[in-house]
């Protein structure tokens, strides 16, 4: 392990002290949790190049390799679509 510190809010550091206490843990071990998750999250979502890429594979298409003419009115379809949330 590496040490650090860090500064919290003093809001923060009450309420992250709190959650520790009330979990039977350390503060740093909350914080290491809190890291975790957030990477983990961070891992696990798309990064915000694919999401612009499949976003400008849709926005500004006049036609559709379909042929599809109702883009205007299903647009949010096709948004979904591109990006794997088809329903």
């Amino acid at each position: 392990m590496v040490r650090t510190q860090i500064r919290l809010e003093e809001r923060e550091h009450g309420r992250l002290k709190a959650y520790a206490h009330r979990r039977g843990i350390s503060l740093a071990e909350a914080v290491r949790r809190g890291v975790r998750e957030l990477l983990r999250r961070e891992q696990a979502a798309p990064s915000r190049e694919l999401l612009v890429r499949r976003f400008l594979a849709v926005a500004g298409r006049h036609t559709d390799e379909r042929g599809a003419s109702d883009v205007a009115e299903r647009h949010d379809d096709y948004l979904a679509e591109a990006f794997g949330y088809a329903p």
